[in-house]
């Protein structure tokens, strides 16, 4: 497994960079986000227990109008409320994660993850596109903020993890590890902030901006676990192996894309 996963990794690394540094203007990177969100709604599906290939395809369908319709500059407006509207939802999610197993009576139907998909994907599609168009080093530090929460909760929880974070949920996931990747993206936002030099005003809201960021990529990946506990699966797929399925890939950055660009938006950007 752990030779998979490295392999696995050593080929999608330099595609993700080509595609975010190497292209020429962005339509590289909006193809490649747009096939993981297109992977992930059919993943999605299967986590909805939809087994009619139609019903499924609908569904792929229905998100890729949506990532269409977010990529045209007549509709670009919207991108504001969509991130709020995904801001909302994760709040919400705050509640699903730690009441469940009791809060999926209300949410573990078709008729809530249907909608619950398209405000995962969509918004994280649009969020990582607009930040990519600002600048590719946004968007990379999006990814740090990202890699260094999993990467350091990972190192923190296997030495020190002892209290459970979510147990009904990740069991595996703890306070401690949390608090790891919190201490390893503070260490990556200094170094940016610093770098940027940021009057105090603004390298405090880019802090905060971070930290709520961080915090955002976790509750994504608590999420994505819930669902697929609820459907009975370890792995969203496997189209990656030794990964697992795009959705298990992406699971944090739809919490963290469409919060950080939100908060990027309503501060003018840093």
């Amino acid at each position: 497994m752990l030779k998979e996963r490295i392999i696995t990794a050593l080929i999608l690394l330099p595609i993700v960079l080509w595609c975010v540094f190497g292209a020429q203007g962005s339509n590289a990177f909006m193809a490649f986000a747009g096939a993981l969100v297109l992977v992930g709604a059919w993943e999605w599906t299967a986590l909805m227990k939809v087994v009619n290939p139609v019903g499924r395809a609908a569904f792929v369908a229905l998100v890729a109008a949506g990532v269409v319709a977010m990529s045209l500059p007549a509709l670009a407006s919207l991108r504001t409320p969509l991130y709020a509207a995904s801001a909302v939802f994760w709040l919400i999610a705050v509640r699903m994660v730690i009441w469940y197993p009791d809060s999926a009576r209300w949410w573990a139907k078709g008729i809530v993850l249907l909608p619950m998909g398209l405000i995962l994907l969509v918004p994280a599609w649009s969020g990582l596109v607009g930040l990519h168009q600002v600048s590719p080093w946004w968007l990379m530090y999006l990814f740090l903020l990202v890699w260094g929460a999993d990467t350091g909760a990972y190192f923190t929880g296997r030495a020190f993890g002892k209290r459970k974070l979510a147990p009904a949920v990740s069991p595996g996931k703890t306070i401690e590890g949390m608090l790891g990747g919190l201490a390893l993206t503070t260490v990556i936002m200094l170094a940016v902030g610093f770098y940027r030099e940021l009057p105090l005003i603004r390298f405090v809201a880019f802090g905060g901006l971070s930290v709520l960021t961080v915090f955002a990529s976790v509750l994504g990946d608590l999420l994505e676990s819930m669902v697929k506990r609820q459907a009975g699966v370890k792995d969203s797929g496997n189209i990656f192996p030794g990964h697992g399925g795009a959705l298990d890939r992406i699971d944090s950055l739809t919490a963290a894309a469409p919060v950080f660009a939100l908060g990027w938006l309503l501060s003018g950007g840093f």
